[in-house]
């Protein structure tokens, strides 16, 4: 698939839900957010069928994300139903990490390949202070279980304010050339002011390679991250709103204050 300005489009990032453990605070206020409803949410047959055709038309890239798509009821079932979709080559997911202890062995399992796990800080007080939640040592056991258990090449995810060569960041990369991990280093991002730049160590925020749409959990389907141009799947149907996202893909992001950091996955 190739949009109006001949990007092709090959990668799917799925949002699962908009509930989280954690309450980073880049990402959502200390009380939380109002939540979607069950009855809003996708299925896992909607996530899937989507899929299905997506793949068919040439997105072989699928990322699952949320929220945290860990605390999603089932969510090693619909990796399995994702990883069966014949087409797909890299199918991973972004989460933070403190659930795969229980998950990463079954997440394998069923087909993922890897994952890419949010971590800001080194430091167990810098951590809770950032996460509001979080537990460093249970997020530092799920990045050995996710190894252990195969989903390689694990991708470390660290928000920085300005640079990475700031203290936390510095840690993060010390921690991940120890482990043979890779670091991606995001700048702090705000989507209502249009604030945004590439990423260290990856693609994203590089508006004249984006290859990717974006699902989010209640059924919109987004051709850009910084932009409020949506479609619906179940008011237009798959194959209209995949039409229209590729048409309607903007050369570059602008604003957006229609959807947050925690609904739409990053």
């Amino acid at each position: 698939m190739y949009d109006s300005f001949n990007r092709k489009i090959n990668y799917l990032r799925i949002s699962v839900t908009d509930r989280c453990n954690f309450r980073c605070t880049y990402c959502m206020p200390e009380e939380g957010v109002p939540l979607m409803s069950h009855h809003d949410i996708l299925s896992f047959d909607e996530i899937v069928e989507l899929t299905r055709l997506a793949v068919s038309k040439g997105i072989d890239k699928v990322r699952i994300t949320g929220g945290e798509p860990l605390v999603r009821k089932g969510i090693v079932s619909l990796v399995k139903m994702l990883a069966d979709i014949d087409g797909i080559k890299d199918l991973s997911m972004t989460t933070n990490g403190a659930l795969l202890p229980k998950f990463a062995y079954d997440l394998k399992n069923a087909g993922l390949n890897r994952v890419n796990i949010s971590l800001d800080a080194m430091d167990s007080q810098r951590f809770s202070e950032i996460t509001r939640s979080g537990n460093l040592d249970e997020v530092l056991k799920g990045i050995d279980s996710a190894d252990e258990a195969g989903l390689l090449p694990i991708k470390l995810n660290c928000v920085i304010k300005e640079n990475s060569l700031e203290k936390d960041a510095l840690a993060v990369k010390a921690f991940a050339e120890k482990r043979g991990f890779q670091v991606r280093f995001i700048h702090e991002m705000s989507l209502a002011d249009g604030s945004f730049s590439v990423v260290e160590g990856g693609e994203g925020g590089h508006c004249g390679i984006c290859n990717r749409l974006r699902l989010s959990a209640d059924g919109q389907l987004f051709p850009c991250l910084f932009s409020d141009i949506g479609y619906s799947i179940r008011e237009l149907g798959g194959e209209e709103a995949l039409n229209l996202a590729l048409k309607n893909k903007p050369k570059s992001g602008t604003t957006s204050v229609g959807h947050e950091f925690y609904n739409i996955g990053g």
